[in-house]
Formats: structure tokens, C-alpha cells, sequence
């Protein structure tokens, strides 16, 4: 008989990881509770425009994305990032700084100050903190490389990424390879060089050299392909609990007013913290406990058209970012008929622009319609644009992306030990692991793995007695 499988949740994270174990020979079950798949990848075609309101794109850094895309059967939508998007702006003193991608740029930039030049050139020099493991990427950064680096880099690169306030986050959970690189090889540009032969040997990519892809018809292409493969998934099914019987587990849902339930060998949670909290409460009340705090600020995703005859600044980047002492109400901006064929007609242009985050969540407290004008009034001013968009889509996320914050490594080691002691029930997403949607997926696979070796080895242990 083949073992049974359920996994809670369709977002990438989950469907990524039922797909591989499909593909194993595992008898999978996918069960989500809103009525389409995918989770926050949502994308949606108005007017001739093309509007991602989760992620835009993906990072191809691992083989198993490529390998993913060409057995679902989307090869040919696949599609990678223009090389126009390749430049990076950052605001400073309201205006627009490419961020320097290699030494000749660094040494010429106007974004940083001779003084912060000179700091970044004595990093070799600083030596291991005694306390990284408890450090925040702000208290990381400031100690190897200077204040000034520190607010017109990482704290809008923190922005762009988690929507993430640099002060809070933990260095080692959030931003593991940084910290490694200390703790490895003594520090970041040392580290930089060695890291890269170790990356090469593993067939992965960096983040600074991995492709940006998306798809065609936006990135929600990717997890419907995995739903239209996958034999059993189980849309508009609210999870209520999962609890164990014997050597199984038994899944309770609700679907249609009736309440339904699942027996299997083997559960994976990939729902968001906050909800797996509720579904494996009666299973271990201190998860849920940790699974609680995990915070997940709010975000407001602007998408804005506009003639492309009315915008003064060239378009020749990705976009930019913010840092918090340039006091703009938004995190930043991406350029989005840039980047990616077809996200706009010929004649418009179209911005993604980002609201709210760890950074600045009260400002949701202001009157929508107030708060919607603040943002286009500094966007046009630092875009050069002239006149009103023609254009507007939005979508609010009242809970946008798990926080690593401080502490984290805590919630980290509690899962670990649940896991340990609960053989069967695993906890995936993107509250662990990595946030993105090349962690997602490369995380995909180590679970997929984990899943099939622990069902394996029972397997056997089984068939001796």
C-alpha cells in the first residue's frame, strides 16, 4: 500500500513540496481553505495590464525550481527579468542613487560619503562578535560596516525584502548567510570569495547572481501548474485540527457546512504560523504558543498605470527603495513594466509600490483615502510625473510576512524539538527557512525528503516485524 500523505495549506511552500512527494510514489492529499491555490501569489490581467499583488518574481537559486517549472509543464511560460532591470535605485535626499553593483560604481557613487567608503574598507579587520547569535542584522551591520551603510543600504534593502524594521530582525535567523560568513570565515568580504566556490560545488546560486523569473501571466502560473498535476487537492476546506491515533493522524475539516476527516501517515503543516498555531494546539500547546508569536505586520500593495509620455525619470532599472531617515510614507517601488514583458501597454507604465511593513504600521491608522494620496503625491515628486494615474489596483495584507525578529532562533529550536518528538508531523512554510519564493521551494525539497525518508525507514521497520 502507498503511504498517505497530507498537507495543510496551498500556498507554494505546500504544493511544492506534495508535488515532489508525488512524484516519489506517495499518495498526497493538498487541503486549503480559500478557494484558489497558490496563497499569496495572486495575479490578475485588467485593462491591459498585468498586476501581481504577493510576490512579482522569484530568484532562480536553486536546480529544483528549473526542474519544478519544466515537470509541471511551464517551461515555455517561464520567462526571466529584462536586463534593464538589473539597476537598483535608493532615495537620498530625495533623489534617485543606482546602488553600486561593482568596485569602479562603489568608488564613483554619490550614495555614500567618503567617510562611509573608507569604513566599508576596514571591514576585513573587524573581528567575530561575542554575541552575533543574539544580534540584530542593525547591530550586525553598524559593527562591520558603519552607520552610514547601515541606513542607505541594509535598512531599505530590509524594507524591500521583508517589509522589516533592520533593528528588530535577527541576523542569524533572518539573514543566515550573512552570519555565517562571520562565523566561518571571520567576516563578509572574505567570506564573499570562499563562499562562492562552496556554492558552485552545491549547483546553487547566490541571490546577487541568480536569475529573476517570473511567468507569462505572473507568478500565480507556478502554483496553479502544480495543482492541475497534483491527484487530490482539496479547495475551500477550513483546517480545524489535526490530532493523532496509533501510528496515524487523523485531519478534521470543514468543507460545505459538513465536517470531514483525513487519516494518513504523515502530515506537513504549511500553513502560516499563525494559523498552524490553532490547528496543532491540541497536539502541543506551546507550539502554538511560539507559532503565536511569529509577527506578520501589515502591508498595502499599491499598482499604479500611468502614460508613459508623463513620467520624467528613466526607466532603466528595477526600481528602488527607501531608507527610513528619507521619511516617505512607502518602502520603495518597483518598476514593473520594466522588468517583465507585457505588464503594461506599449504607451503606459506600471508601478508596484509598498505600503506600511514593521517599518511604519501605523500608518494604516490614517483615513485610507488620506493615506493613498500622501504616497502618490512623494511617488510622482520623486518619479517626475506629471499627471494622475490611469490606472489603480490594490490589495491589503492584514498579516504580509512572518518577521525573523529577535528571539527567533528560540521559536526555531522549539520546532526542531517538535518535530522530534511528534515523528510524522512536520512544519513547513515561509516562517521557516526563508521567506522567498526560491527558499520556499528549495525548502520544498528538503522536506519532501525528510517526508520520504521518515515514511521509508517506517516502511521497513514495519515489514521486519
Amino acid at each position: 500500500m502507498k503511504n498517505k500523505i497530507v498537507v495543510l495549506g496551498a500556498g507554494i511552500s505546500g504544493l511544492a513540496t506534495a508535488f515532489q512527494l508525488q512524484q516519489k510514489g506517495f499518495e498526497v492529499t493538498v487541503v486549503e481553505r480559500n478557494k484558489r491555490p497558490g496563497g499569496s501569489m495572486i495575479s490578475e490581467r485588467k485593462e491591459g495590464f498585468l498586476i501581481d499583488y504577493g510576490p512579482n518574481s522569484g530568484l532562480e537559486m536553486t536546480p529544483v525550481i528549473r526542474k519544478l517549472v519544466d515537470e509541471a509543464g511551464i517551461t515555455e511560460q517561464m520567462i526571466y527579468a529584462n536586463e534593464e532591470g538589473d539597476k537598483r535605485y535608493i532615495l537620498r535626499n530625495g533623489q534617485l542613487h543606482p546602488l553600486p553593483m561593482s568596485p569602479p560604481q562603489f568608488l564613483k557613487t554619490k550614495l555614500f560619503s567618503t567617510s562611509a567608503k573608507l569604513r566599508l574598507l576596514a571591514e576585513p579587520f573587524v573581528g567575530r562578535s561575542n554575541d552575533g547569535y543574539y544580534q540584530s542584522i542593525a547591530e550586525f551591520v553598524r559593527r562591520r560596516l558603519g552607520s552610514e551603510f547601515l541606513d542607505y543600504a541594509i535598512n531599505p534593502f530590509v524594507a524591500g525584502v521583508y517589509a522589516g524594521d533592520p533593528e528588530k530582525l535577527s541576523v542569524k535567523s533572518a539573514f543566515p548567510k550573512l552570519y555565517a560568513l562571520e562565523e566561518n570565515y571571520g567576516g563578509l568580504i572574505k567570506g564573499m570569495f570562499k563562499g562562492a566556490k562552496e556554492r558552485k560545488k552545491r549547483a546553487e546560486q547566490s541571490k546577487q547572481n541568480a536569475k529573476m523569473f517570473s511567468f507569462k501571466d505572473g507568478m500565480q502560473t507556478f502554483p496553479e501548474a502544480l495543482t492541475e498535476k497534483l491527484n487530490d487537492v482539496r479547495l475551500e476546506c477550513k483546517i480545524k485540527s489535526v490530532k493523532k491515533e496509533g501510528d496515524s493522524f487523523i485531519t478534521i475539516y470543514e468543507q460545505g457546512g459538513e465536517e470531514k476527516q483525513l487519516r494518513s501517515d504523515a502530515v506537513i503543516s504549511a500553513l502560516p504560523a499563525y494559523v498552524a498555531a490553532e490547528v496543532l494546539e491540541n497536539i502541543d500547546s506551546e507550539l502554538a504558543g511560539h507559532l503565536k508569536e511569529i509577527y506578520y505586520p501589515p502591508v498595502q500593495v499599491l499598482f499604479l498605470g500611468f502614460e508613459k509620455s508623463a513620467v520624467g525619470q528613466a526607466l532603466d532599472g528595477f526600481g528602488y527603495l527607501i531608507p527610513q531617515k528619507e521619511e516617505q510614507s512607502y518602502l520603495g517601488a518597483i518598476w514593473s513594466s520594466v522588468i517583465f514583458v507585457n505588464r503594461a501597454p506599449e504607451d503606459k507604465a506600471a508601478f508596484t509600490i509598498f505600503v506600511g511593513g514593521a517599518r511604519s504600521p501605523e500608518l494604516f491608522e490614517i483615513p485610507r483615502d488620506e493615506l493613498f494620496q500622501k504616497v502618490l503625491t512623494e511617488f510622482k515628486r520623486t518619479m517626475e510625473i506629471t499627471d494622475d494615474p490611469v490606472f489603480i489596483a490594490e490589495k491589503f495584507w492584514d498579516k504580509a510576512i512572518p518577521q525573523y525578529n529577535l528571539g527567533y532562533v528560540e521559536h526555531e529550536n522549539y520546532f526542531n524539538k517538535f518535530e522530534g518528538e511528534n515523528p510524522g508531523l512536520f512544519l513547513s512554510g515561509n516562517y521557516r527557512g526563508g521567506i522567498s519564493v526560491g527558499d520556499c521551494v528549495k525548502n520544498s525539497e528538503i522536506v519532501a525528503n525528510k517526508v520520504s525518508e521518515y515514511l521509508n525507514t517506517n516502511k521497513n521497520k514495519n515489514s521486519k516485524e
